[in-house]
């Protein structure tokens, strides 16, 4: 299922499916069949199996009988972030050709790390799809971008082993790491990653068992129509399940929170000159089997 967070009409936000170029209102099928759905993504995610298998049980019936306006054309819908974390944990120089260039252009390490290097960024950080990435030019001069997979959290992980990851996952979204590379503290990350609409997230949360190998997906990213990342979740330094491992050693992870696998090079900063957002900039980041999340850059003073 490809599950959405929308509006329509400026309705209050809606929990939904996407398939093709049409948004089905989950809770429209719901009350109709009498059926009690979790009002929110969140919720849906958190209430576990029954809930997601009574929500394909509701698309997967007669599309005839679906009450009136339960079906809207995509294009006269909203779209929302899919939900806001209970917490996001970034993963730093997971791509070879990324550490490298960090190397370069950020005063990072030469060495390929031998543990994810992990950051947070706070809930309040998440934006939606079409919704504007803040660029403030009093804070900072540099504000880069990352296209990533994002892992969303299906199950309470405590001390899981890798083999055991891939059982923890809900789904998959799109997260753009909005960094402002001028903000580092003392080689910190949380401010530079963490101010608001840092993390633009969607535009669904597509369910595991729609990926046979989220390990070999197309990842890319355009400004203003124009490829700056393009590469392939192959590339991984560090793999999912020994991402889920590693957190999870320490850190429960809760359904519903969202790891963001990092990021492939072609990133602003390490490009020659350097290139960063300004206001009037548009940011596409696509990856394959989920989908495009595009957000203007606006001047936020």
């Amino acid at each position: 299922m490809r599950l959405i967070t929308f509006s329509h009409r400026n309705s209050a936000p809606r929990l939904g499916a996407r398939i093709d170029d049409l948004v089905v209102d989950l809770g429209a099928l719901a009350a109709q069949a009498g059926v009690d759905l979790p009002p929110d993504l969140l919720s849906l995610i958190q209430a576990g199996q029954p809930a997601l298998a009574a929500a394909q049980a509701l698309l997967d019936g007669d599309p005839a009988t679906r009450p009136a306006g339960s079906v809207h054309p995509l294009a006269e819908v909203t779209l929302q972030a899919p939900l806001r974390p209970g917490k996001i944990v970034g993963v730093g120089l997971n791509y070879v050709e990324h550490v490298e260039e960090s190397s370069r252009s950020l005063d990072t390490a030469k060495e390929l790390p031998d543990r994810p290097v992990l950051f947070g960024k706070p809930a309040t950080a998440v934006t939606g799809p079409g919704q504007p990435i803040l660029h403030n030019a009093d804070l900072t001069k540099q504000l880069d971008w990352e296209c990533e997979l994002a892992v969303v959290i299906g199950r309470t992980a405590s001390r899981v082993s890798e083999e055991d990851a891939w059982d923890h996952i809900f789904g998959y979204s799109i997260m753009n790491d909005i960094s402002a590379r001028d903000q580092r503290r003392s080689g910190q990350w949380f401010f530079s990653k963490g101010q608001d609409s840092y993390a633009p997230f969607g535009p669904a949360v597509v369910t595991a068992d729609e990926f046979p190998d989220p390990l070999s997906l197309d990842v890319s990213l355009r400004v203003n129509g124009v490829v700056m990342q393009d590469s392939n979740t192959r590339h991984m330094l560090f793999s999912i399940p020994r991402l889920i491992a590693d957190i999870s050693s320490g850190m429960t992870l809760e359904p519903g929170d969202v790891i963001s696998t990092g990021s492939p090079s072609g990133v602003g900063a390490g490009m020659v000159p350097p290139q960063f957002l300004n206001p009037g900039d548009l940011v596409e980041a696509t990856i394959e089997a989920i989908g495009t999340l595009t957000n203007p850059v606006i001047d936020a003073r």
